[in-house]
């Protein structure tokens, strides 16, 4: 297995590889288990601040630069948690599996310009979370993906998010828990990206620069408790979001519908997409090309009544929407968000003021 390697010159290290390319096949959770590790020293972090997440997500250098490059982080550190503990807290030591350090990344945030939800829904959007002491092309324990909070406000959102996204994978190898130790990483770990802007990065740029510039934070939009979703929903909303039903064609209320403004997903009011990006579709349902921000959709598989199609739901919500397609003739760019009314509130442009969404007129310039 190849490693990250650095010579030592001068006293001085020289960091000459990055988080080494290695050719393992992806393990499943289950068949790669990882060591145990004894005598962990503990920490006491009832001093830390209530505003910062540490996140294990693979090498340290590409999680640190995408959480650097969200408006709202106060800063991102590059460090080793839940070890042994201090004497092994150095990268040499942690290449051999057995320290139980992951690299992970200490975010302090600023809870008034972006939320601990949008933080975390952003972490899962780079990381692959099937998988056990390996992200990208790095295998071995350091690489382990792990979300650890230090308080109970947070620990509180980390649970609920978790929840929300274990349920859309078969196989969650995320560790999530209390922070047990923390120690930052050498100084040439630290802002690594910036030092050598050709290195290597597991996290590609454009998905880091995709999550810089989002405008519609996940923390605005929470999902109701299930008795509260079912109080608030029609018996087809529910049976559309909840129970992944499919409307009638022709006879829903936004097939044919084409007036100025957006559409939210009806449990959550998390913005999707904008009517710039609707068409008149022979499909019988409403159609898009795109919606406001990628991340805001989440793809799923799915092989039910003998297809295989590509399901949509809603980032925050979890609502089923519908189905995208690739090649139809009929849309401006081949793409077809084939959506189902029942899932969508729309509000119209003169109402997006008064209704929250006044951030979003920006769509409509």
């Amino acid at each position: 297995m190849l490693k990250k390697s650095v010579i030592i010159l001068a006293g001085m290290l020289l960091l000459i590889t990055s988080c080494f390319a290695n050719t393992r096949m992806q393990q499943s959770a289950k068949q790669q288990p990882s060591p145990k590790v004894k005598d962990v020293k503990i920490m006491d972090f009832s001093q830390e601040k209530e505003n910062v997440i540490y996140l294990a997500g693979g090498c340290f250098w590409g999680l640190e630069k995408l959480m650097q490059s969200i408006p709202g982080v106060i800063d991102a550190q590059s460090g080793y948690a839940n070890g042994t503990g201090k004497a092994d807290a150095k990268y040499q030591a942690i290449l051999g599996g057995k320290t139980g350090f992951r690299e992970t990344v200490r975010v302090e945030y600023d809870p008034a310009k972006v939320s601990l939800d949008h933080l975390l829904l952003a972490y899962f959007y780079v990381i692959d979370p099937t998988v056990l002491n390996k992200q990208g092309n790095d295998t071995g324990t350091q690489y382990q993906t792990g979300i650890y909070y230090t308080n109970t406000q947070a620990q509180a959102v980390v649970e609920r998010i978790v929840e929300l996204e274990r349920g859309r994978h078969k196989v969650f190898a995320v560790e999530v828990g209390p922070l047990k130790n923390y120690y930052p990483a050498e100084e040439y770990h630290q802002n690594y990206l910036d030092k050598n802007p050709s290195g290597y990065c597991h996290i590609s740029p454009a998905k880091i620069k995709l999550l810089s510039t989002l405008k519609i934070d996940a923390g605005a939009y929470k999902k109701p408790a299930a008795e509260t979703i079912r109080d608030k929903l029609t018996a087809e909303q529910f049976q559309v979001t909840q129970q992944n039903g499919t409307e009638l064609p022709f006879r829903n209320e936004f097939w044919d519908k084409f007036a100025k403004g957006i559409y939210v997903d009806i449990v959550t009011g998390e913005p999707l997409f904008s009517s710039t990006d609707k068409y008149q579709s022979s499909c019988g349902w409403p159609a898009f090309t795109k919606p406001i921000e990628a991340p805001l959709l989440v793809e799923r598989k799915d092989t039910s009544h003998g297809m295989v199609r590509t399901e949509v739901r809603s980032r925050s919500g979890d609502s089923h929407l519908g189905h995208v397609f690739t090649g139809d003739h009929e849309s401006p760019n081949g793409v077809r968000y084939c959506i189902n009314s029942a899932s969508l509130r729309f509000i119209p442009y003169e109402q997006m003021e008064a209704e929250g969404y006044g951030y979003l007129l920006y769509l409509f310039k």
